[in-house]
Parts: C-alpha cells; sequence; structure tokens
C-alpha cells in the first residue's frame, strides 16, 4: 500500500502575474522550484489566501532568479498578481518509507519570492 504525503511546498509566495491568453499551468522562478524540489511538467496544487481558490495544475519553469509565479489560462480567473498562494506537491509511498521522508518546505521573501539569505 502507499500514500500521498506532502513532497514539496513554497509557502506563502506571491503571484506576480496572471494570465488567461495561455494554455494552463503555473510559471515558477526556477530557484524557487530547486529549493522545493520540483521540477517542470510536476502537478502542484495551489492554494490562494485571499478567495480560498485551490487549484490543481502542473509547473512550469519560469525565468530564474526572477521571482515570477504566474498563474496561467483558467486560472487567472481566480488567481491575481499580489495574491498570497501556497504551492504544494505530494509523492506516493509506502508508510515506512513515509515515516522517514522529509519534504522540502520553503519560506521565501514575502515581497520578492526570493529566497532568503
Amino acid at each position: 500500500m502507499t500514500i500521498q504525503v506532502l513532497k514539496s511546498k513554497l509557502h506563502r509566495v506571491r503571484v506576480t502575474e496572471a494570465d488567461l491568453n495561455y494554455i494552463g499551468s503555473v510559471t515558477i522562478d526556477e530557484n524557487l522550484m530547486d529549493a522545493a524540489n520540483l521540477i517542470e511538467n510536476e502537478q502542484v496544487h495551489v492554494f490562494n489566501y485571499r478567495n480560498g481558490e485551490r487549484i490543481i495544475t502542473y509547473v512550469i519553469k519560469g525565468a530564474r532568479d526572477s521571482g515570477v509565479i504566474c498563474l496561467n489560462g483558467p486560472a487567472a480567473l481566480k488567481f491575481s498578481p499580489n495574491d498570497e498562494v501556497i504551492i504544494v506537491s505530494y509523492a506516493g509511498m509506502t508508510v515506512e518509507e513515509a515515516k522517514l521522508f522529509q519534504p522540502a518546505v520553503v519560506f521565501p521573501e514575502s515581497k520578492t519570492n526570493k529566497l532568503k539569505s
């Protein structure tokens, strides 16, 4: 048996863009992706602090050190620039693996989405 366990979390990052005319996904600064152990095309859940919206989408790699968090496609109707969000991914593993696993949890600077020094 496998269970779903938190793998990666970007806690309270700020949406920098919302692009309705894109096919979908969330664009994330490559530095943030690396810090949170996220890869391009990985499924993520995005939770909006402003309005409680929750979506499931996938990651697109954004420019390194740009601080970009861009909700693309229909999500742009539910997320706006300056909204604070949590972005998480999960991984399937056995209960024994899960007991030993440590997720990557990242708390970037709230205004810039840059990693804290």
